[in-house]
């Protein structure tokens, strides 16, 4: 396959059908700015695909020459589980697009491992059945990032896998992770993902991070989508900028596209159709 498609239909068409196979996408921006609902509706538009052949045909219609849907899709979160997720996913997508596209998502609920040592009371994020070895299991945060790399090794490879969200892990730096485990994931999440030749979106909130940090993860990754809100007369406008993304940048800048508007309606998120600020 030449491309995966994110699951944004004018976004795809944009840069010739999706991102190249074995590419990470930070996914970074400013609380409600649009980084979560692309997630959301990469996953759910993909899985429509699946699920839904028809209704896929209507909220995104063909795929474009040299893209290839990918062969399954995992949504991987430390803080939320299955139903939690769904709720938030309905609240953005039309209630047919999330009930026949997340049919064909695998979600991974990391919560466990995550909350394990912290003081949050068991009963909020595990319940009676749970099985005692995963508890045992959970014993420190470095079993956190073996759980979450067990997870991506097995599921990656010509994979769409959505992480939600790197947030989580930075907000334990300095606690129980230092800054450089998680760039150093995340620089072999990169290295790794260029076998599996699959799709890794990861999201982050970038008020979280310093401009150190941040421009290290960029350095880390295929490809950054910075996602912020810009003040435009009495109305605020949700934007999108590609920062950089190897094998895809070059496609916009001879578009001469600097800055995208964005949309986020019952197909989810999506570029304006009739404003590119240029």
């Amino acid at each position: 396959m030449d491309r995966i498609p994110f699951g944004i239909q004018r976004l795809d068409t944009i840069i010739n059908g999706g991102a190249p196979p074995g590419s990470v996408v930070l996914l970074a921006g400013e609380p409600g700015a649009g980084a979560r609902e692309f997630m959301h509706t990469s996953a759910a538009i993909n899985g429509l695909a699946r699920g839904d052949s028809e209704l896929h045909d209507l909220y995104y219609g063909d795929l474009a020459a040299g893209a290839s849907l990918p062969d399954e899709i995992h949504y991987l979160s430390f803080t939320s589980d299955s139903d939690r997720l769904y709720g938030e996913i309905n609240q953005t997508l039309d209630d047919e697009i999330v009930a026949a596209g997340l049919e064909a998502v695998t979600f991974h609920d990391l919560s466990i491992p995550y909350f394990h040592h912290s003081r949050v009371p068991r009963d909020w994020y595990a319940d009676e059945v749970t099985d005692i070895r995963e508890m045992r299991a959970s014993h420190d945060r470095e079993g956190l990032l073996s759980r979450l790399g067990d997870l991506l090794s097995a599921h990656a490879a010509d994979n769409l896998v959505l992480i939600d969200s790197l947030t989580d892990l930075v907000s334990t730096v300095g606690n129980e992770f230092e800054w450089s485990d998680i760039n150093y994931f995340v620089q072999g999440l990169q290295k790794a993902a260029h076998s599996w030749s699959g799709l890794v979106l990861v999201e982050v909130n970038s008020d979280a991070l310093t401009p150190q940090e941040y421009g290290q993860l960029v350095d880390a990754v295929s490809g950054t989508m910075e996602f912020s809100w810009e003040a435009g007369g009495s109305e605020r406008a949700r934007t999108l900028v590609v920062k950089q993304f190897r094998g895809v940048l070059s496609r916009i800048e001879d578009e001469d596209i600097v800055q995208f508007e964005t949309d986020i309606g019952d197909a989810g998120f999506d570029i304006s159709d009739v404003r590119k600020i240029r």
